[in-house]
């Protein structure tokens, strides 16, 4: 069986100890912003709102915003358990894509008739989210640059070619690596952002519509009475005609679904700031995202003060499903992906890294986000955003919305959205075939991205595994 590249090239030892020295266990993102960060004080006591939304994430705050921009004198509360943007919304590699379907090839597999409106809506929704940021005057260091899908191995640069093709010479003049053997650049379809920023400043926004936020506030449980929903808290009581729940990857309050989704750990290195000879050394003047295309993948970027983050290829499930802050450090993760980092830049050596993260991401059987309504059609729910998240939240606390006020709309006539994927199995179910996944999709990735009998079943099925 052939070695793929990054094994073929691995650099020393010594040369990925050294980078990894002296970075720190947490998110770059959360303390490049940590002296913007304003508190919100807990929940205390009985409170009442028209529209209650449980997580401070970018769901959340997406739903609280566009609830009051569709009627200013609604009252709309969110309850945050930490702080805002603290978990996956604050942990990922900022890449706001407009697909609603995690790609086109997914999208087309599940809902081939209607791929060209939800493409059309996802381009809408990024398109909205930039129209936002202009209107308000969010500072996110949004770029609109796209993203270089790029060949490493044969068989891929086999799959690439066609409309939009480049070559080896083309794509290096892009973004240097010797690691690259082909790309497509797709220009419209991704931006880049900070996502401790965008947090911070969605909160901002809400809060000068009339948002009440409280963090340090996690709902333990939610009773009907009546018309309306009780949210209980540690040291509070919600009481709401409406409520929005916007908790991903963490076990949903509405029992059914607490299968539907399964927290899977992603992990992510930020490089130290490059220096003017490291930049000209790698080129990258038209700041994309990248991507490349094995099933075991890597997403990088580059930031604006021009660090590079470099994430992804272990997508580690642990048994139970549970989200715990003692999985965001995994050393055998870290340095993989300081290895794969210098196969891909070898002319970089020397450069460290200042910090390294792990973060859960709420995958769902079908790779995208469903919806839900439960309790009467008073509270929504969705979750399973399977890390394309960043943008397509919005199109999300859009559809959310609608439900709850029971609107038809073109987003609530989607199939994609009317449907509701099959939960994973109870453990030990849903370990055993995670790890059997894994181990297909790493042998796909090592015998030219041929899939066994488990991987072509389970895609015949329209069900998968995926970070």
């Amino acid at each position: 069986m052939p070695q793929i590249v990054f094994e073929r090239e691995a650099p020393q030892q010594e040369l990925i100890d050294a980078a990894l020295a002296g970075s720190v266990n947490r998110p770059f993102w959360g303390d490049d912003v940590a002296h913007l960060r304003r508190s919100f004080p807990p929940l205390q006591g009985k409170a009442s709102a028209d529209l209650a939304i449980v997580g401070g994430g970018f769901l959340g705050l997406w739903s609280a915003i566009l609830a009051k921009e569709r009627n200013p004198s609604r009252s709309v509360t969110l309850l945050e358990g930490r702080q805002v943007g603290w978990a996956a919304s604050g942990r990922n590699g900022g890449f706001c894509e407009a697909s609603i379907t995690h790609g086109e090839e997914n999208g087309q597999q599940r809902w081939p008739e209607e791929m060209a409106e939800l493409e059309a809506q996802g381009l809408q929704n990024l398109d909205e989210i930039e129209a936002t940021i202009r209107r308000y005057g969010i500072d996110c260091d949004f770029e609109r640059t796209g993203v270089l899908v790029v060949a490493v191995e044969p068989y891929q640069d086999e799959q690439l070619r066609g409309e939009g093709y480049m070559d080896a010479a083309q794509i290096r003049a892009e973004l240097n690596s010797p690691t690259f053997l082909s790309g497509i650049w797709e220009k419209d379809s991704t931006a880049m952002i900070h996502p401790g920023k965008l947090v911070l400043e969605l909160a901002r926004v809400a809060v000068e519509l009339g948002v009440q936020i409280h963090e340090q506030s996690a709902v333990t449980a939610l009773h009907s009475r009546g018309s309306r929903v009780r949210l209980a808290t540690e040291a509070g009581e919600l009481d709401a005609a409406r409520v929005v729940l916007a908790t991903n990857a963490f076990p949903s309050l509405l029992k059914r679904y607490r299968w539907h989704t399964i927290p899977v750990y992603d992990y992510v290195l930020m490089t130290e700031p490059l220096s003017e000879q490291q930049l000209a050394s790698i080129g990258w003047h038209n700041r994309q995202g990248i991507a490349d295309m094995a099933n075991q993948f890597h997403y990088y970027r580059i930031t604006r003060d021009n660090r590079i983050l470099f994430g992804g290829y272990d997508a580690v499930y642990n048994f139970g499903g549970k989200v715990d802050d003692g999985y965001d450090e995994r050393p055998a993760s870290f340095t993989r992906l300081a290895s794969h980092f210098f196969t891909t830049f070898p002319q970089l050596a020397g450069l460290r890294f200042s910090h390294r993260w792990g973060g859960a991401i709420d995958t769902s059987t079908r790779f995208c986000a469903f919806f839900a309504l439960a309790r009467g059609g008073k509270v929504a729910y969705a979750a399973g955003f399977t890390g394309l998240g960043v943008g397509a939240t919005r199109f999300a606390a859009n559809v959310l919305l609608d439900k709850i006020e029971g609107l038809d709309t073109p987003r609530t006539r989607l199939r994609m959205v009317r449907e509701i994927p099959p939960p994973f199995p109870p453990e030990p179910l849903t370990y055993v075939a995670v790890q059997a996944t894994r181990w297909s999709l790493n042998r796909a990735d090592h015998n030219h991205g041929k899939r066994n009998l488990m991987l072509r079943t389970m895609d015949a099925l329209g069900l998968g595994f995926d970070s």
